[in-house]
C-alpha cells in the first residue's frame, strides 16, 4: 500500500482553493498539509511543512507560480504539479520537460492521475531526496523554458507625457521604478523624476531582468546602479543607488539578491 502523500494548495481564487481540498480529503491515501492564497504564502508554506507534492496555481498576486518554482531551495522543492486556466506557452514548456499540470476547471479524475504520478515517483522512501532533485531540474528547466516563450519584446525607451511635450526617457538612465498607488515614479541616474501612469508588475515584464531587479512589492532597481546594500534591524534591507537615493528590500526579494545575484 501507497504511503500517505502530503500536499499542499497554492492559489488565490478561493472556489478553486476549496474544489481542490475538498476533492483530495477524498482521497485516503493524501493528506493536506496546508493552503496558500498568494506565491509568498505559499514559499513560506512549502518551506515550513515541506510538502511531498504541491498543486501551484500558475497566475497569482505577488509572486506567480513560475517565480515560486524559481525561488525555492532546490534541496526544499517538493513534486509540483502547475494548476492553469490554458497559458500557451506554460503547457508547451511543461510538456517539452516531463512537468505535470491540470487544467482550470481541474477534472476530478485527472487529479487522481496526477496524485498517482506523484507517488510512483516517491515509492521508495530512499529516493524521495534524489526525485525532489530530479524534479526540481526539470521543473526550472521549464520555467525557464516558458518565462523565454511568454517574454514580451523589451523596453529600450520609456516615454513619458509632460503637458503638451513627450519626453523619452532612455531605460538605461533609470535607475528605480517605484509604484505609488496608481502612478509610477521614474528616477534617473542624474536624480531626474518622471511619472506615469502603468502597472508595475507590466512594466516589468517589459523590462531585461538580468538589468532591473524587484526590491519588493513596489519598486525596481537597475543593477547597474546598485552600489550598496545594507542590513537593516528586522532582517531587511536596503539598497543605496549611484545616485545616492536609498530604497528598501523585502526579506523575500533580499534572498533573490544573496542567492541569485549579489551572492552576499
Amino acid at each position: 500500500m501507497s504511503s500517505i502523500l502530503r500536499v499542499a494548495i497554492a492559489d488565490d481564487e478561493q472556489t478553486a482553493r476549496s474544489f481542490l481540498a475538498t476533492t483530495l480529503r477524498d482521497f485516503s491515501d493524501v493528506k493536506l498539509v496546508g493552503e496558500a492564497r498568494d506565491g509568498a504564502e505559499a514559499i513560506e508554506l512549502i518551506e515550513r511543512e515541506k510538502p511531498d507534492l504541491v498543486l501551484l496555481d500558475l497566475k497569482m498576486p505577488k509572486i506567480d507560480g513560475l517565480g515560486v518554482a524559481r525561488l525555492l531551495k532546490k534541496n526544499l522543492t517538493p513534486l509540483i504539479v502547475f494548476v492553469t486556466a490554458h497559458d500557451k506557452y506554460a503547457v508547451r514548456a511543461f510538456e517539452l520537460n516531463a512537468v505535470d499540470y491540470l487544467l482550470k476547471p481541474v477534472d476530478k479524475a485527472r487529479l487522481r492521475e496526477a496524485i498517482n504520478r506523484a507517488q510512483d515517483r516517491l515509492e521508495c522512501a530512499d529516493l524521495r531526496l534524489e526525485a525532489r532533485m530530479e524534479a526540481a531540474a526539470r521543473v526550472g528547466a521549464a520555467v525557464a523554458s516558458c518565462e523565454e516563450d511568454a517574454r514580451p519584446a523589451l523596453l529600450e525607451r520609456i516615454p513619458v507625457r509632460q503637458k503638451d511635450d513627450i519626453i523619452i526617457v532612455p531605460v538605461k538612465e533609470v535607475a528605480s521604478i517605484v509604484a505609488e498607488g496608481e502612478i509610477l515614479k521614474l528616477t534617473t541616474a542624474q536624480n531626474e523624476t518622471y511619472t506615469i501612469v502603468y502597472r508595475l508588475k507590466d512594466l516589468e515584464a517589459r523590462l531585461n531582468p538580468t538589468q532591473f531587479v524587484r526590491l519588493g512589492r513596489g519598486a525596481l532597481a537597475n543593477l547597474e546602479m546598485l552600489r550598496r546594500v545594507s542590513l537593516m534591524p528586522g532582517g531587511t534591507y536596503i539598497a543605496t543607488m549611484s545616485n545616492g537615493q536609498q530604497l528598501h528590500i523585502s526579506r523575500l526579494q533580499g534572498r533573490i539578491l544573496r542567492e541569485h545575484l549579489l551572492k552576499l
